[in-house]
């Protein structure tokens, strides 16, 4: 069941002022776009505000009580990713084209935000439909390290029930998402003269070996760590960076690890677990290594269990509304249901659009689905809301 039926023209009119405000992250700069967003609902009788954990990165929540029943939040991120080079038209101006809205964020994640914002003014419209209380929680720096969604659950927010969160997932209903770690690791040695390395300890040579027990722990434990809906667990090196002159041995090499984890895993124990690792690599090689800093991520693994409302309300809206494979399914990469699930709230990720073209030149969402998130949106939310509530 669904409120009324989107308006289409707003949701395009819309779309296209939130793609034409910049909010490139880094640096993000999500202060004007927040303000539109609070602008496009402040007729609607929601109660707005902002939050800010830097000056300009700025979260906008929206609260509307309508009276007695559970709370329930939309949920997605104002900042964009970089454009870069190789659109075939400006990434901040939206173009339709052959049932395709082209711009930066249209499906990462404006796309989504609109669709959400469409169905809270539909449902605002409609109260006797439903009870409880609606709120939309659109944050900064998700696509950096979540630090907008850190800073929201941090300041004891009022308890969510339930929420959906607004990613392009093709409107499928997922459920679970991977989560992950970066330390910044650096294997210590001894400079000397490039001429005279016997004098001296390479730590290049050093994080070789490091290296190669990196790669052994990925195969041989970290790997065979699976879960049904995201796969499995990992352990790479992605950056590497060591020595500071043609002709001097290095005294230092730092190596960027990347460990994604899956629902079940402790971020804590994976910790212990590197640490270990570096302690088996001075054992048995010599190696000197430590684990500087961790690199800012956007949080750990979660899932929301497959038998629970909110997955099998996602899993009819979606079906009901174009997605003939409606899911549930896992996100190997990470997202800011993990922040809410620390809540308490049960969540799951939908939204129009697909990772495939997302952070691309020419990014796009279809026009069919970019409608029918309005209608999902909706038909979830009054599912979590069920007018029954209201005494």
């Amino acid at each position: 069941m669904i409120c009324a039926e989107p308006d289409i023209a707003r949701m395009k009119q819309d779309l296209a002022a939130l793609v034409a405000v910049n909010t490139e992250n880094p640096p993000g700069r999500e202060r004007e776009a927040a303000e539109l967003i609070a602008g496009l609902l402040a007729d609607a009788g929601f109660d707005l505000s902002y939050s800010e954990y830097q000056p300009g990165r700025t979260n906008v929540i929206a609260v509307l009580n309508n009276g007695e029943g559970p709370c329930f939040a939309f949920n997605t991120h104002i900042d964009v990713v970089p454009a870069g080079e190789g659109w075939s038209t400006d990434p901040f101006t939206l173009t339709e084209r052959e049932g395709r809205l082209y711009g930066r964020g249209s499906c990462d994640a404006k796309g989504p935000l609109v669709a959400m914002l469409e169905a809270m003014r539909q449902m605002a419209a409609h109260r006797h439909k439903w009870s409880g209380t609606l709120m939309g929680v659109f944050v900064a720096d998700e696509e950096a390290a979540s630090e907008g969604a850190k800073f929201y659950v941090r300041n004891n927010p009022p308890a969510i029930d339930f929420a959906v969160i607004g990613e392009p997932t093709s409107n499928a209903t997922f459920s679970a998402h991977k989560g992950s770690l970066r330390p910044w690791v650096r294997v210590e040695g001894v400079t000397a003269h490039s001429g005279t390395p016997d004098l001296g300890e390479n730590a290049i040579f050093r994080a070789g070996q490091l290296l190669g027990l990196i790669e052994e722990q990925h195969h041989t434990e970290v790997k065979c760590r699976c879960h049904p809906l995201v796969g499995s667990a990992s352990l790479t090196v992605t950056r590497i960076q060591g020595g500071h002159a043609d002709n001097v041995l290095p005294g230092a090499c730092d190596i960027l690890l990347d460990r994604r984890m899956v629902p079940g895993e402790d971020e804590e124990v994976v910790k212990q677990e590197l640490e270990h690792l570096l302690t088996v690599a001075r054992e048995r090689f010599g190696v000197r290594a430590g684990v500087l800093r961790y690199q800012p991520t956007t949080g750990g693994a979660t899932e929301t269990a497959a038998d629970e409302a909110i997955v099998q309300a996602g899993l009819a809206a979606c079906r009901a509304h174009g997605q003939s494979e409606p899911g549930p399914f896992g996100f190997q990469g990470g997202c800011d249901l993990v922040h809410f699930r620390s809540l308490g709230t049960k969540g799951i990720v939908i939204g129009p659009g697909s990772l495939a073209v997302a952070h691309k030149p020419d990014e796009f969402v279809p026009l069919d689905e970019f409608i029918n998130a309005g209608r999902i949106y909706q038909q979830v939310a009054c599912a979590m809301l069920p007018a029954e509530n209201a005494k």
